[in-house]
This record gives C-alpha cells, structure tokens and sequence, in this order.
C-alpha cells in the first residue's frame, strides 16, 4: 500500500510534466568510469583519492550529479541501461535519496571484468514489473576463462505487454579494431543465441542497449541487424554520432528493437531513436564540438562522459 501510495505522490507531483505523457523513454548511457572512492577487490587504482587521478568525493559526487542531470533531460527514462559502472553501489548512489527517482528499481551482476566495471539498468517501478532477469557469461576466443562483461536481460511487464531488455558493453578495440574484431563477434554470436531462444520461444519483443564499441556496418552489429531493427543511425541527432574519434564522429552506443515491438499500442514508436546532445553535454576543443569528458588521461575536465546518450520512445497509453 505505501509503495502505490509513493508512487501515485512521485508521478503527480514530482515530475507533473511525465503526469500524462503518452510516451516514455528507453535509454541507454556509458557514463565513463563511474567508481566509488572505495579501493575494491577490482582493478580501480586510477579512481582512488591518492591515485593521479585524485577521483575523491566532491568529484565522484558531481558525477552523481551529472548523470542525474542527463536523466532529467531525458523526461525520467522508463527504463535506463548504463555501461561503466564499478559496482550496484554506485547504481544506487544515482537514484538514492532522490525524490525524481524514488520509484526506481535496479537490475544489476558483479561481471568478471578486470577493471571491475559492469552494465546495469534502473527502471520505474511504477510503470513496469520486473518478472525476470539474469547475466549471460561466456568465455572470448582464445581465452580460458569469463575476462570481459555480462550481457544482461530482464523480462518487464507494461501492463498485459510483456518485453524484454538486453543490456551490452561489448570487448574494447584495444589492439586494433581489426585485431579485437573476433571478440565482439562471438559477444554478438552470444546475444544472438538469446534472441533466437526468446523468438522462437514465446516471441515476445525485445529492446537491445548497448556500447557495441562497433559502428553499425562492422561485423558483429551487423548480427544484431539481421534479427532486430536499428533505432540509433546518423539521422538520430545533429552530431550523427554519439562518440567523438580521431575528429570523426561513429556510432558505438546502440538501440535495437524486434519488428514485432514497433508501431504497437503498448509498442515502440518508430524512427523515435535519438542521439542527445544536450548543450550541457557538449564542449568546444580545437575548433571540433564533442562530448565534455570527465577526464582527458588524467586531467580532470568535469564533464559528463566521452559517449553521448541515446533513447527510444515507448508508447505507455
């Protein structure tokens, strides 16, 4: 009873402007190396308070701030994927005590990530029921044991319309793009085989977030495209990109979505995809305007991250 009672208090008077939308978002955000302050069992030396970066709590908490700003800006995600994040702790410290977000849940797995960084969703629990979710490990070529992150899913409910959410941050091109292509592909051969399960399966709908660290002709997404529609192209924001490279913009941050979930009553509205480039994101460096990072090596920028945010739109009538 004090949950629904939270709940109805949250939506009408908190954020009166998502009181009665039609639609809400579903996002996803590489916040940038959100750590705690805390040296942990993982490989987080750099974001210690005595390490050259000097990460302490001012700055962790600005960072707090920052993506709770982006949040805002987005209309209160209904679900929201992020990538590059050390621990739930810090999941939690988004949304804790945070009157905009006291109705949000948290899907999250400790991954076996070397430098200890996970994916993770948060979601409205008002809107939505969580009925399941579970990470998928598996082992990269050449490799012996799990070294990278989880792909995570969660089945939801919106009202009779059941769905689910497949979260990805997908192996870096450290050593090459080339060189590392093998490893995303088997991530991608790995979400494929989830899709393919739940499609042939029940064929419930699925919405796919991720940091792909391809761009959407590379050989791994391109798995992805011959089972889900992509949401995110160069025509979903001015900047057609959402990470700034080598003074060129790509798409690494992703939204994917099966046919069966598009243009439906409680369904994804389409071409909704968007790239946000909110000025507060944005900042001018040697002529180009790209993303204010929150570090650049080890100088401290105090910005928000090096990827921008995307979203989709879900039809909640």
């Amino acid at each position: 009873m004090m949950k629904q009672i939270l709940c109805l208090l949250t939506i009408s008077i908190l954020m009166g402007n998502v009181y009665g939308q039609k639609t809400r978002s579903v996002a996803f955000y590489n916040v940038e190396n959100l750590f705690d302050t805390i040296d942990g069992p993982n490989d987080d030396a750099e974001f210690l308070p005595a390490a050259k970066n000097q990460w302490n709590a001012a700055r962790y908490e600005e960072k707090l701030m920052h993506i709770r700003e982006v949040l805002l800006a987005m209309g209160k995600p209904l679900v929201c994927g992020f990538s590059e994040v050390e621990n739930v702790a810090v999941v939690r410290a988004i949304i804790s005590n945070q009157k905009a977000f006291k109705t949000y849940g948290i899907v999250h797995y400790e991954s076996p990530d070397a430098r200890g960084i996970d994916v993770a969703l948060i979601y409205d629990s008002c809107k939505l029921t969580l009925i399941d979710s579970k990470a998928i490990r598996f082992v990269l070529p050449g490799e012996t044991k799990p070294t990278t992150r989880d792909i995570l899913w969660a089945q939801f409910k919106y009202k009779k319309q059941p769905f689910y959410v497949m979260l990805n941050h997908w192996p870096s091109r450290r050593g090459g793009t080339d060189e590392s292509d093998e490893k995303r592909v088997a991530a991608a051969k790995i979400a494929c085989n989830f899709i393919d399960s739940v499609q042939k399966a029940n064929g419930y709908p699925i919405i796919f977030l991720g940091d792909l660290n391809d761009h959407p002709e590379n050989n791994a997404p391109k798995l992805i495209d011959e089972r889900l529609d992509p949401m995110i192209t160069k025509d979903s924001g001015p900047t057609k990109g959402t990470h700034f490279y080598n003074n060129e913009w790509g798409i690494l941050d992703h939204i994917y979505v099966s046919a069966n979930f598009i243009g439906k009553k409680n369904g994804i509205v389409a071409s909704s995809g968007q790239i946000h480039n909110f000025p507060f994101l944005m900042e001018e460096y040697k002529g180009n305007i790209q993303p204010k990072r929150t570090y650049a090596g080890s100088k401290y920028l105090g910005g928000y991250s090096d990827h921008l945010p995307v979203s989709i739109q879900l039809n909640i009538k």
